[in-house]
């Protein structure tokens, strides 16, 4: 459990630097101003995204050589997450967001979950 705790942690302040560097390429959050409350609370539900995401790895010792899976898991479910924040209007973007072609969503937050996954968990990986 010490390993799944350090996942959270790091991953916790590694989505805390991502949301307030990326929060720049967004119009609005559910109407109103983004400001650091909504920027805390949306890294910590992206920390336990991760952990969510990494258990299974930190558990089953037959994934653990599978891990960079984190990858494209990561992405698929922010590409959810984004698809379904864009289509009830809880966000938008504004004109400096690169947008995926195809997918119409955003690139820093398609790529965050599993890119800060993988990274949370590579560090504690050999613990």
């Amino acid at each position: 459990m010490k390993k799944v705790s350090l996942i959270f942690i790091l991953s916790f302040f590694l989505n805390l630097i991502w949301e307030n560097l990326h929060s720049y390429f967004y119009i609005v959050y559910m109407g109103g101003e983004i400001t650091e409350t909504i920027l805390l609370r949306a890294s910590i539900a992206d920390a336990i995204i991760i952990i969510l995401l990494t258990l299974p790895f930190v558990l089953v010792a037959s994934l653990r050589k599978r891990s960079w899976l984190i990858i494209p898991i990561g992405v698929l479910i922010s590409i959810c997450i984004e698809l379904y924040a864009l289509n009830t209007g809880r966000w938008a973007y504004n004109e400096y967001m690169p947008i995926i072609p195809i997918l119409s969503v955003g690139l820093t937050p398609t790529i965050q979950l599993g890119l800060l996954g993988y990274l949370s968990y590579f560090v504690f990986s050999k613990q």
